[in-house]
């Protein structure tokens, strides 16, 4: 299966340009976005039922981003995020209906489908921004301070000589941000295990990326680190919103374990929604730019399109291929909303 070649700062070589996809993997993939996407739809829902309250940043049209990177990278890592952490926490293994229980602000109740009394991942005063998962460092709302947070952590990881890498996703508009470049500077002083991600959406809140930045090369912008973006110009439904392209620029993942230093890999990607569930996000932007989006680049659409490239049709594939994994995903959701909208017990 053939990918567009990635541009390269101080590299040799990137990511492989022809991968193997197996039905299982593509399966699995599919169900996740199905999830993630279904979610943050009726989180959308929720908030405007004013069930969830306070603000709620929402990552759908990035979904390729959070499925490629869990599917790329070795499970022994830490990640942190930004705004946007819904996604993130979901491939890191929490709960669809923990996920959701923190949103609603609920502390604990006994789940009807649970014999044992669970909590939202922060006793429901998170919220959107702040869930957090074992070596998931949940989402900040201040923006940049992950990646110092980030340069922390992976100075601990190397210090106890543990192998582990360290990766921090952080927005086109935070990557002007000063911590940002002494975070750089101290991970390649000190060769930390640090994979600097941008996921470049073209919007810094309601401001397009040219408009508020001289350089758009997000991955060159390490200077003396090494960097990588697939697929050339930013533009809508760019190679990024595709999750096999995720996964394989996760290569980065074995550069840093050799102990080669940090690097700065760049995703194009796109933003459904605005910056937040009160964004209407088409002040700034056309209804036709969404669309051709949705059109032309989805990453459920093209997920789909990589499967059959490769003669896998999850269509007739067993347990009822991409229809019944729609179907599940649907009725999953249901059933975790119908729990924490009517918990039998426990305070809110």
């Amino acid at each position: 299966m053939p990918f567009p070649k990635c541009d390269l700062h101080w590299l040799e070589e990137g990511p492989a340009q022809r991968v193997v996809l197996t039905w299982e993997e593509g399966f699995q993939y599919y169900r996740t976005i199905q999830t993630l996407r279904r979610m943050e739809l009726k989180a959308n829902q929720l908030y405007k039922q004013i069930i969830i309250s306070g603000f709620c940043h929402l990552y759908d049209g990035q979904e390729a981003c959070a499925v490629g990177i869990e599917a790329g990278i070795k499970p022994t890592y830490h990640l942190i995020t930004a705004y946007q952490a819904h996604g993130f926490t979901f491939t890191q293994g929490v709960p669809m209906w923990a996920i959701l229980a923190e949103l609603t602000g609920i502390k604990g109740f006994m789940l009807v489908s649970s014999p044992r009394e669970e909590v939202g991942m922060a006793k429901g005063k998170g919220g959107s921004m702040h869930i957090y998962a074992k070596n998931f460092y949940g989402g900040n709302g201040i923006m940049g301070t992950q990646v110092l947070l980030e340069a922390g952590v992976a100075l601990a990881c190397q210090y106890q000589g543990s192998n582990l890498v360290f990766a921090t996703l952080y927005r086109d508009a935070a990557a002007n941000q000063g911590l940002i470049f002494e975070a750089y500077n101290m991970a390649a002083l000190w060769k930390l295990p640090c994979i600097f991600i941008c996921e470049n959406n073209k919007y810094g809140m309601g401001t397009s990326v040219e408009h508020m930045i001289a350089s758009t090369d997000y991955y060159r912008r390490g200077n003396f680190i090494p960097g990588m973006r697939g697929g050339g110009a930013v533009q809508p439904g760019g190679p990024f919103m595709d999750v096999l392209c995720v996964r394989e620029a996760t290569f980065t993942d074995n550069f840093c374990r050799a102990g080669k230093g940090p690097i700065v890999m760049e995703l194009q990607t796109y933003h459904y929604h605005g910056h937040s569930t009160s964004d209407p996000g088409i002040s700034y932007r056309t209804h036709g730019e969404i669309q051709e989006v949705h059109i032309k680049g989805d990453p459920i659409t093209m997920l789909k399109e990589r499967i059959a490239q490769c003669e896998v049709h999850v269509c007739t594939g067993p347990a009822g291929g991409a229809a019944a994994t729609q179907s599940r995903a649907s009725v999953h959701l249901h059933v975790c909303v119908q729990e924490i909208q009517t918990p039998p017990e426990g305070p809110m």
